[in-house]
């Protein structure tokens, strides 16, 4: 059985290692945003297929019998790509999405739809951002020439990005003593984030609720409907193994 994973995720290099060990067949996808990426175990491809039509085309070409979207829910195109390819060509289709973060008692978070909303909502909420949006879409924030951001990404960011900006190149996962010292430190008074849920970069949520500092959370892009979904790798691994009898 030739299982392809979408990958890029901490979820997504587990179920390849989950995988790994079984009589099951893995390529796992990378899009290649990121310079250095952690590898998964068995096969991988790096790029992107070329629309629903071209993964569709690599799903019959490469007899692939069965697919899970593990992409970041922040990947947008991919999901419906992939959705639309399984329609094509009857391939089964997982997603396998991470759930959401919920806010806490003492948490004051302020949901918005873009990163644009997000700076929209800056100059009320504070003056030194913590910007852990990635290394991407950082032009929605040029504007505000009166803040000072600390950008955390895993590579850096190419211009443009706001004016007064400090670079912090590191991936996580990230701890809470770290999170809680890296506020202090750069004294930051407001957090930009993305709900991309998981534990790895959570600690910053529970720092800045410590803290009392606000955080600007932009919601989840849509993703198709009629997929079946998995919450962890290792649900995923079972839907997988089922396949393969």
């Amino acid at each position: 059985m030739h299982v392809l994973i979408l990958g890029g995720t901490t979820e997504a290099r587990r179920l390849a290692e989950i995988l790994h060990d079984s009589p099951v067949r893995v390529t796992s996808s990378l899009a290649g945003r990121v310079a250095s990426p952690r590898m998964p175990p068995g096969e991988v491809r790096v790029g992107g297929f070329g629309g629903a039509e071209g993964l569709a085309g690599w799903l019959r070409e490469r007899r692939v019998d069965a697919f899970i979207d593990a992409t970041h829910p922040f990947a947008g195109t991919i999901s419906f790509n992939a959705a639309a390819a399984a329609a094509t060509t009857h391939v089964p289709l997982l997603a396998l999405r991470r759930p959401s973060w919920t806010a806490a008692a003492g948490d004051d978070w302020h949901p918005v739809g873009s990163l644009e909303d997000a700076a929209e909502a800056l100059p009320v909420l504070g003056s030194r951002v913590f910007l852990t949006t990635g290394r991407m879409g950082l032009a929605a924030f040029t504007r505000l020439d009166g803040l000072w951001f600390l950008v955390r990404s895993v590579d850096a960011p190419g211009l443009p990005r706001p004016r007064q900006t400090e670079l912090l190149l590191d991936r996580g996962p990230f701890t809470l003593d770290g999170e809680r010292e890296l506020l202090a430190r750069h004294r930051i008074d407001v957090l930009v984030t993305k709900d991309s849920g998981g534990a790895a970069t959570a600690p910053k949520l529970r720092a800045a609720r410590e803290a009392g500092i606000p955080v600007v959370l932009v919601r989840r892009p849509p993703v198709p409907l009629d997929v079946p979904v998995a919450a962890t790798a290792q649900e995923a691994a079972a839907w997988v193994l089922h396949f393969s009898g």
